[in-house]
């Protein structure tokens, strides 16, 4: 695996609140989402991938080097943060233009670098106008905007969705794939698991400053034992369904309403080939059938439901 992003028992603390505990995970390079409620410890990752905060305790390594007070390295990454950090009086090109000549660019090429990206970004129009006239989403475009002008090869989105119109969000899930495509990193938190399922299903899975799974959705699902799979089952014929289902020693329960039945199964491998069997043997109907929790959100739910403290 090429590891872009290293952790080795990091943790990170503020006082008594622990923020990160003994988070040890190697990330390679293409898309990953990194997800979470609020309060899960996403930020305080990023901000110490970014050399922003001193680790309590472990390390952290992007590209094989400590990003804290590493000039150079930090040249390589990009940071989109979920608050806004404005000089409010400047236009969108003079915080643009200046980050670029501060990253090191003479005045010709951050001139082309900020009107190539203000194109990208649909903001030409408004690019001499006062940062303080924007909209929240021009104002995450903004942001957006800076974390990918110098081309950096890591970057950091917090949140980055926040504000952005339907339009604008389905710009930038293009824009992920593409920078994706292009062999970036690129970290992508959320606690929206929708968002991050558009773009990659590899995944980091945060909560209370714990890492509970990484990997592939499905991979992380079928690691999940001792839960059964919900399975609906769309027919004609519900009440026979259910009656040729209830057989099934593999199912934990089954429901029905007008034309849906539903069941629970341990080993939907065997359940779905009995479903099959009894299809082709013409003893029941159905017009369709799939896995209903295989998605993040359910994934996702089931794992902070097995660490929540006992009695909660």
């Amino acid at each position: 695996m090429d590891c872009q992003i290293e952790a080795v028992d990091l943790s990170k603390w503020f006082g008594e609140v622990v923020a990160l505990n003994n988070v040890s995970i190697q990330i390679p390079s293409g898309i990953i989402g990194l997800l979470g409620p609020n309060g899960a410890g996403k930020s305080t990752f990023i901000k110490l991938a970014l050399g922003l905060y001193k680790p309590s305790k472990g390390k952290i390594l992007i590209l094989g080097e400590k990003p804290r007070n590493n000039p150079r390295m930090l040249s390589q990454l990009g940071y989109c943060p979920e608050m806004d950090h404005f000089v409010e009086e400047i236009s969108g090109y003079e915080f643009l233009y200046w980050l670029a000549r501060y990253s090191g660019f003479d005045a010709k090429e951050a001139k082309r670098r900020v009107l190539e990206i203000l194109d990208k970004f649909k903001m030409t129009e408004k690019m001499y106008d006062p940062i303080a006239t924007y909209s929240k989403g021009m104002r995450q475009r903004i942001k957006l905007a800076q974390a990918i002008m110098h081309d950096p090869s890591v970057i950091f989105l917090d949140e980055p969705m926040n504000g952005l119109d339907p339009s604008a969000r389905e710009e930038l899930f293009r824009l992920i794939n593409i920078l994706g495509s292009q062999g970036k990193t690129i970290l992508f938190s959320s606690h929206v698991l929708h968002e991050v399922e558009r773009v990659t299903d590899t995944v980091i899975l945060i909560y209370n400053g714990r890492i509970l799974a990484f990997g592939k959705v499905r991979e992380i699902r079928d690691l999940i034992q001792n839960h059964p799979r919900k399975v609906v089952i769309k027919t004609f014929e519900p009440k026979k369904v259910y009656n040729q289902l209830s057989i099934d020693p593999n199912i934990t329960s089954v429901s029905f309403d007008t034309d849906e039945v539903t069941i629970h199964t341990t080993d939907p491998t065997s359940t779905f080939k009995y479903i099959n069997e009894l299809i082709i043997e013409d003893k029941i109907s159905i017009l369709s059938y799939r896995c209903a929790d295989e998605d993040l959100q359910s994934v996702f739910q089931y794992l902070i439901s097995i660490h929540m403290p006992k009695g909660l």
